[in-house]
């Protein structure tokens, strides 16, 4: 992860002149860079809400973009559609770009996140840029003017997209059907089990590590389909794009896959047990090169940049999914799904020898060029995939695992009417996943022995749940009852408070990929390899893992679809939520990549 640029401080002088004060040397990054990692490090201290930070990155990238159109004549302006000269274009486009950034990161998360150091912070970049963030003129015709006119258009546009802004993101008109599941109780009672419930939980900690007021999620962002997008057409209903319902129960056509999806969702669960000694290849030339929507690639014959095969990497499968799971999770101080693929594209425009070519072709551009488009494509992509996204867990209002998997399994058992707890709408039986607790099941020295008081009971061969102490303990797999059953997870966490369906990181990550493929003209990461490298014990849930694991991708589209599937692995989403998202966020990341490009060439308002 690549940290914030800290520049030495200086006394701040007029608004762009720069008298009395010389600027640090950014190392090669671009001030939109600089201002990319301000709202990272902003998103890294509030609590994730993955559609508000999208939305946050989309705006900032428009400011900085418009800041840099201003001053090409070529090209479009997105929200500020006037034109400016300077004699010294770079500067003035600097200057603007700042100004513009400063005051929508200003008004987001000072004025609107209420977020204590987001003054300072801003203030302190503002000043090392030797600019002065009290410049508030917006018709003075310089530069500095020239971007905080642009800050305000694009908070005054953000007053109106349907994002429901003035009341913090909150729409009061949504209640849940379903009374709250206490995961700290058995079972679950649902009104409806195919809609979305609430967790109650003994304390909320969200997935970057800050304390949520309450012990009950809400649902965050049920209206978020009706947000102004950037390449999506508006839709009466919220749902731009529609792949359909989720499987539900007791519907004939998706009863079964209800059904199987549940028991997916446990056969993973299963599987994260180190002790089991079971290994695999996770290297791309093993994994990835799937069909859109599918897992059925068998990896990369070789590394295009090396013109040789993939080195095999050999790790116990229950480390792979656990290492996978925790790293697409965004942990402490995460900058949550959008921000990853911020995260990942700095990474890759870094590389050392990358010919700054945008979509592979052309002449080379300078840095700054190459960042604000790249910035406008990517976070216009991420900000339509949380659009269609939630649009559709709003509309379809889908349940999550836990609520499924305890729901089916304190019915009973739906494979044998003849056998004990038998209930036509219960959980499958599989052998060695999901079997009855009987007499002779849990007689001494028997696989279910500890469940002997609940003979008749629906049991589970999955994690075990929440250890009491995760940096020095295990929680490991074994028989457990199903209406115990809890995601791999923390236990302040426990499932994100929104529906499933369709899964924020696949449609992200897959839109993004679109993106990433598009401008830098290669579905392959530069070298042909993205790697992350996780130290022994450094995992969050749980201790482990014993030995480092590193996780890689080849292509862009590999790490996506490794991002959605890593879904499954943690227990969060079912299948059909990653398939389906997958395929949405490639619409949203196309059509985000051409309408971007009808900016960089003047053709957007046409």
């Amino acid at each position: 992860m690549i940290a914030a640029l800290t520049l030495p401080a200086c006394t701040a002088p007029a608004p762009y002149e720069r008298v009395d004060c010389e600027p640090a040397d950014r190392g090669g990054q671009s001030v939109a860079r600089i201002w990319d990692e301000q709202v990272l490090s902003l998103i890294r201290q509030v609590v994730p809400a993955p559609t508000v930070h999208a939305r946050n990155l989309f705006h900032l990238s428009v400011g900085m973009w418009d800041a840099w159109a201003a001053y090409h004549a070529d090209a479009d302006g997105y929200e500020y559609l006037e034109m400016h000269e300077a004699d010294d274009v770079t500067t003035a486009r600097e200057v603007a770009i700042s100004f513009a950034a400063y005051r929508i990161l200003d008004w987001r998360y000072r004025q609107i996140g209420d977020l204590d150091t987001a003054a300072d912070e801003l203030g302190a970049t503002m000043t090392r840029l030797c600019l002065d963030p009290e410049y508030a003129a917006t018709d003075a015709g310089d530069p500095a003017a020239v971007g905080n006119a642009i800050g305000e258009a694009v908070i005054a546009r953000g007053a109106e997209d349907g994002s429901l802004e003035e009341a913090r993101y909150v729409d009061a008109g949504y209640i849940p059907l379903n009374e709250p599941l206490v995961v700290s109780e058995s079972g679950t009672v649902m009104a409806d089990p195919n809609r979305w419930q609430p967790l109650a939980l003994d304390e909320q900690i969200s997935q970057n590590g800050l304390p949520i007021p309450g012990q009950v999620q809400s649902f965050i962002g049920p209206h978020w389909g009706h947000v102004e997008a950037f390449a999506l057409l508006p839709s009466e209903d919220g749902t731009s794009i529609d792949p359909g319902p989720p499987p539900r129960l007791g519907d004939p056509a998706g009863d079964a896959a209800f059904r199987e999806e549940a028991l997916e969702v446990l056969r993973h669960s299963s599987r994260l047990d180190p002790t089991d000694g079971v290994t695999i290849d996770i290297s791309p030339g093993a994994l990835g090169n799937n069909a859109l929507g599918t897992n059925d690639g068998a990896g990369h014959e070789v590394n295009p940049a090396t013109g040789e095969p993939y080195p095999a990497n050999v790790v116990l499968r229950a480390d792979y999914q656990r290492a996978l799971a925790e790293y697409w999770a965004d942990g402490p101080r995460s900058e949550t799904p959008p921000g990853h693929w911020n995260v990942i594209a700095n990474v890759v425009s870094d590389t050392e020898g990358l010919e700054l070519r945008i979509g592979g072709e052309g002449q080379a551009v300078d840095r700054l060029e190459w960042d604000v488009k790249l910035y406008l494509a990517l976070n216009g992509a991420v900000h339509d995939a949380a659009i269609a996204a939630w649009g559709l867990k709003g509309h379809y209002d889908s349940a999550r695992p836990i609520s499924m998997i305890r729901h089916l399994g304190g019915l009973g058992q739906s494979s044998d009417p003849g056998g004990p707890g038998y209930d036509p709408n219960g959980l499958p039986l599989e052998d060695g996943l999901v079997e009855v607790v009987t007499a002779q099941s849990s007689a001494r020295g028997e696989r279910h022995e500890h469940l002997a008081d609940h003979v008749g009971e629906v049991a589970i061969f999955a994690w075990r749940g929440f250890p009491e102490d995760p940096e020095t303990e295990r929680s490991g797999v074994g028989w457990i009852l199903a209406v115990d059953w809890v995601p791999y997870q923390r236990s302040t966490f426990v499932t994100p408070g929104f529906a499933g369906y369709v899964s924020g990181h696949s449609t992200f990550s897959r839109a993004a990929a679109e993106v990433m493929t598009a401008f830098t003209g290669s579905e392959f990461f530069p070298g042909g390899v993205y790697e992350h490298h996780l130290a022994a014990g450094q995992l969050i849930h749980e201790e482990g893992p014993d030995d480092p694991v590193t996780i890689g991708w080849a292509t862009y589209s590999d790490a996506a679809d490794q991002a959605g599937i890593s879904r499954l692995f943690m227990g969060i989403h079912i299948s059909a939520d990653d398939v389906e998202g997958r395929r949405t966020g490639a619409v949203c990341g196309m059509d985000a990549w051409a309408l971007a490009t009808t900016y960089f060439d003047g053709t957007a308002h046409d």
